[in-house]
């Protein structure tokens, strides 16, 4: 009994010894599955603005890390590791939106840090597109022996309910701030002075065409919270209005270029925008509160 004991101890701790790096977990809050092939990681994690976060759902512009922390397993070339990492996006169909090359083509001469941390960052805008799911993966590789490590996270993006649209007869594919100097999307509402500002419209349609041209109005109103006035547009279309504008271009991205210079404001500026049809009474009216800092 002794002898049969013995045996099967010790061939459970060879057969776990052969699948020390083979790995697969599950993050059951975020849906994050990674597994592991010869690489092992410690902990795969997620950060939005600095900061972990347990949440698989996104505002359209926003971007997000995935940080692979103490990655081991790599073959050395005088004890340096040479990873390779991959980062590709699906939709729902299944079809590739969005693929990166290698992230890790700069370490010709590998790496040699202890331990060694990976992360990748996705922002979530075009192709990508909100009120839709898709799924984000990632691979990690050893570019001197077999070992890889995988992960793979459905996730989903939503508008920024910080930004109030109302339409009649007019459809658009996103409404969002964008920030010039920060080359970001603007999820919270926080500008700076100075700060170039584009509230930017893609995907609009609904307006009648006259000889393969539109004519749209765009009045734009900014008041603080002393209802003082401090950016008035009537239209900023006014110049188009007998020429017209072509459609595809009026379609692709139209915004509203805003910036607030030095001085008092009584915090939070009401922004409000107003795009027309001059052939009919479409618009769509976008609202949105920002604190200037």
């Amino acid at each position: 009994m002794t002898t049969q004991i013995l045996t099967t101890l010790m061939f459970s701790l060879a057969f776990l010894s052969c699948d020390f790096r083979k790995s697969v977990n599950k993050d059951l809050t975020t849906g994050l599955i990674t597994k592991g092939d010869g690489l092992s990681c410690e902990e795969v994690w997620l950060s939005v603005n600095e900061e972990k976060v347990e949440r698989n759902t996104f505002v359209y512009g926003e971007i997000f890390y995935l940080h692979f922390s103490n990655i081991e397993g790599f073959s050395k070339v005088d004890e340096n590791v040479f990873p390779g990492m991959l980062m590709w996006v699906t939709d729902e169909a299944g079809d590739t939106v969005f693929q990166t090359e290698d992230m890790c083509a700069a370490y010709d001469n590998g790496l040699n840090l202890s331990p060694l941390l990976l992360k990748a960052n996705l922002t979530v805008g075009n192709p990508m597109h909100s009120n839709h799911k898709y799924t984000v993966f990632i691979k990690i590789w050893d570019k001197k022996d077999k070992g890889t490590f995988t992960a793979e996270m459905p996730f989903n993006i939503i508008e920024n309910d910080k930004i109030s649209i109302v339409k009649n007869n007019i459809s658009y594919n996103e409404i969002y701030l964008y920030s010039v100097d920060r080359d970001k999307a603007i999820i919270d509402g926080s500008v700076a002075f100075n700060e170039s500002v584009y509230l930017i419209f893609e995907g609009l349609s609904g307006f009648i065409e006259d000889n393969g041209t539109v004519f749209p109005g765009l009045k734009f109103l900014a008041t603080d919270n002393s209802n003082n006035i401090i950016i008035d547009y009537p239209d900023l279309f006014s110049s188009y209005t007998e020429t017209g504008i072509s459609p595809v271009d009026f379609k692709t991205q139209i915004y509203v270029n805003m910036k607030f210079t030095q001085g008092e404001i009584n915090n939070p500026i009401h922004c409000e925008t107003l795009i027309f049809d001059k052939k009919s009474n479409s618009n769509i009216k976008v609202s949105t509160y920002v604190n200037v800092y």
